[in-house]
C-alpha cells in the first residue's frame, strides 16, 4: 500500500497530511467520504505524466490527517474550506485546476463561488449538490439512531461498512483485491470507528450545498466538467443532469459500468477525460 501523502503541516493548528507530485501546471485533487487521498492512486500518475504538478491531501478528520479529539472542531464541508485555503498558501498556489469527488465537490463548490479568480478549471466527479445527500441508505440509518452503530464491536462495524463500501462500485472483486481494506482501516478500530461518526457522518448535512444553489450559475465563469457513474447508487445520475443544467457551459460525461467510487471502477476513462479537459483549458 503506497499512500500519495507523505508530508505534514499545521493548518489553523491542525495537522494535515499532503503530497506534491510532478512538475507543470498546478492541479489539486480532493477526495470525499468515506475515503481519503488514496482514491486518486490510479489517477495521479497519468496527470503527472501529462505534465501537471499534482497536489493532494487528506481532509481534516480523514485518512492520515489529524482526527481532532474535540468534537467542537468543525470538519464539515464548510469547515474544510479554510483548511484548503491554508494549504494553498503552503503550496504557493494563486490559482489551479481543481478536481473533486463526493463531498470534496461540496468544498469545491463553496470555494469556487467564493474565490472564482483562483480556479483555472473545475472538475466534479459524482459530487454532492443541492440536497442530494446523505444517500437514502445513510439517511435511514441516521433517522434510526446511530447509537447501535457507534457502540458496535469492531468486527461487526467492519463488516457493516464492508457491505456499505461495496455499494460504491460495480467491480466489487477489484475493490476487494485492491483498496477495500485500506478504506476500512481508516474508519474502523479504536480511532477510526469513533472518528468516522464524529468527523464524517455527523456532518452529512445538505445545508452546506443547498445554500450555494442560488449561486451555482457563478461556477460557469470558469470551465467546468462533470463526470458521473451511470450506476452511482449514492448520488444518482439525475443529480448530474440537474447540476449540468445549473452551470452554464459545463460539460457532462456519464460513464457506463461505473458506480459512486468512479476512480475505482473506471480509472483509465477518468484519467483520459481529465487529461483532455485540462489540455483544452490550459
Amino acid at each position: 500500500m503506497a499512500h500519495l501523502v507523505d508530508q505534514h503541516v499545521l493548518i489553523n493548528g491542525r495537522r494535515i497530511t499532503h503530497g506534491v507530485h510532478g512538475k507543470g501546471e498546478p492541479v489539486v485533487l480532493l477526495h470525499g467520504t468515506p475515503s481519503s487521498s488514496y482514491i486518486w492512486r490510479n489517477i495521479l500518475p497519468t496527470l503527472v505524466e501529462a505534465g501537471y504538478k499534482v497536489h493532494v491531501y487528506d481532509l481534516l478528520g480523514y485518512g492520515l490527517s489529524e482526527r481532532p479529539q474535540n468534537p467542537a472542531i468543525d470538519t464539515s464541508v464548510t469547515g474544510q474550506v479554510p483548511i484548503l485555503e491554508g494549504l494553498l498558501d503552503v503550496w504557493g498556489l494563486k490559482d489551479f485546476h481543481f478536481i473533486a469527488h463526493d463531498i470534496g465537490g461540496g468544498v469545491a463548490q463553496r470555494f469556487g463561488i467564493q474565490s472564482p479568480e483562483r480556479l483555472r478549471s473545475l472538475t466534479m466527479i459524482d459530487v454532492v449538490s443541492y440536497d442530494s445527500w446523505p444517500s437514502k441508505r445513510t439517511r435511514e440509518q441516521m433517522q434510526a439512531g446511530l447509537e447501535k452503530l457507534i457502540k458496535a464491536p469492531d468486527s461487526d462495524h467492519r463488516e457493516h461498512f464492508r457491505d456499505w463500501l461495496n455499494s460504491t462500485v460495480q467491480n466489487k472483486e477489484r475493490l476487494a483485491e485492491t483498496s477495500m481494506e485500506t478504506y476500512l482501516d481508516f474508519i474502523c478500530g479504536p480511532v477510526g470507528q469513533g472518528s468516522f461518526f464524529q468527523h464524517q457522518l455527523m456532518h452529512y448535512d445538505p445545508k452546506h450545498t443547498d445554500e450555494m444553489v442560488p449561486r451555482y450559475s457563478e461556477l460557469g465563469q470558469k470551465p467546468v466538467q462533470l463526470i458521473w457513474g451511470a450506476d452511482d447508487a449514492w448520488q444518482v445520475v439525475d443529480w448530474a443532469h440537474k447540476l449540468n443544467a445549473a452551470i452554464p457551459g459545463s460539460e457532462l460525461h456519464v460513464l457506463e459500468n461505473c458506480g459512486h467510487f468512479s476512480m475505482e471502477d473506471q480509472p483509465e476513462k477518468i484519467s483520459g477525460l481529465l487529461v483532455d479537459f485540462l489540455g483544452r483549458n490550459r
